[in-house]
Order: C-alpha cells, then sequence, then structure tokens
C-alpha cells in the first residue's frame, strides 16, 4: 500500500473528528476509512462507507491521508470522486455523514447494434427518439431535432435539460458522440437551447 502525494476528496473538521470517533469504538486497530461508487440512483451515485482493515486494501487502490485517517478509493472511482467534500449533514440532533460530490453520472446515451435508415435528418431523428430520449429520460431531458444544414446537426434540449448546467455537458459527451458515430455524414452538432429560459440557466 502506497500513499498518494494528493487528496481527491475533502473532508471537513467537524465530520473527520466524527469518524475518528466511530474508528476509536471499534476493537480492530489501524482501520482505514473506504470509500466508494456502488451505482447510480435516481440522485446520482450511490457509494458505500466501510472501515477497513490493511488486509482489504489492494495493491491498486488509492490511499490518501486525512490527519491520522487513512483513506482508502478504489482507482475506478477516483474521478467520480474528484472534488468530493464529505461532510456532516442530515437531521441536527441526529447527524450523519454526507458526502457532497460535484460529479453527475453521464446517462449512457446508446447501446448495442443500431440500424438507422431514410435520410441524415430521418437518421438523426430516429436515433433521438429510439436511442437517445429513452436514455435520458430518466434525468428528466429530452432532446429535438431542429434542422440539418449542411454537415451540422441543430438540436434543442428540453426539460431538465433546459437551463441545467450539465446540459452542454451531456450533449458533448453523449448526444454529440451517438450522432457523430451513427450518422456520418453529421460532422458538428450545435445545441440551440434557449438555456436562459430554465431555472437554472447555463448561459447568461
Amino acid at each position: 500500500m502506497s500513499l498518494a502525494s494528493e487528496s481527491t476528496i475533502d473532508i471537513t473538521p467537524e465530520a473527520l473528528i466524527r469518524i475518528l470517533e466511530l474508528r476509536d469504538t471499534e476493537t480492530i486497530p489501524d482501520l482505514h476509512l473506504g470509500i466508494a461508487v456502488t451505482g447510480i440512483g435516481d440522485n446520482g451515485f450511490l457509494y458505500e462507507t466501510a472501515f477497513l482493515r490493511g488486509s482489504d486494501v489492494s495493491d491498486g487502490d488509492h490511499v490518501e491521508m486525512h490527519g491520522d485517517l487513512s483513506v482508502v478509493i478504489p482507482a475506478d472511482n477516483l474521478s467520480d470522486l474528484a472534488g468530493a467534500v464529505l461532510d456532516i449533514g442530515g437531521d441536527s440532533e441526529a447527524p450523519g455523514l454526507v458526502l457532497r460530490n460535484p460529479n453527475i453520472p453521464s446517462p449512457e446515451i446508446v447501446g448495442g447494434d443500431i440500424e438507422l435508415t431514410g435520410t441524415v435528418e430521418e437518421r438523426v431523428a430516429q436515433l433521438l427518439e429510439e436511442y437517445v430520449n429513452p436514455s435520458i429520460a430518466a434525468h428528466g431531458g429530452v432532446a429535438s431535432l431542429v434542422k440539418i444544414e449542411g454537415s451540422a446537426a441543430y438540436l434543442e434540449l428540453g426539460g431538465g435539460c433546459q437551463g441545467c448546467g450539465l446540459a452542454a455537458m451531456t450533449l458533448r459527451q453523449g448526444i454529440e458522440s451517438a450522432i457523430l458515430e451513427n450518422v456520418p455524414e453529421v460532422e458538428q452538432v450545435v445545441d440551440v437551447t434557449d438555456h436562459a429560459a430554465g431555472a437554472n440557466p447555463f448561459y447568461t
């Protein structure tokens, strides 16, 4: 086990005190705090925190020190937890640990074999209707084709995507790559959404 030179997460002083208090109630010495992403729920990532023995830590795990606390994070969870803050939250009478994570899981836009037919416009519209929108519906979003102009596809995002600060990232990382990969005539995807009309406008 080797220690990382930089921390992936932050722990507030109040949370650190609480964790160390809990660790001190354990009878096993030299426990580490393990933090891992276990899945994706309706509100983002799902997590698991647990005290780990030294034998539970793998050679490839990321290990970082926060005062007297050793924190272990699986290597494949580092990007999902980068910048997260472990804090005290919940009921004021019975506060618990809360992980405030700025990272949002990107929906898997498409998967498996895709068969599209028709003109460029028809294929883009079919891709959005049959593959993209069912994937982003769980995140409250919908994507519509406005027009095809030359090699560019102009899209409008609605629902949870409109006015969302993550809309541009979702478009770029998911929808855009799906269109470029499956409709080769399209070389550029342009977002023409009026994000200022949303509750949390991204563009000002």
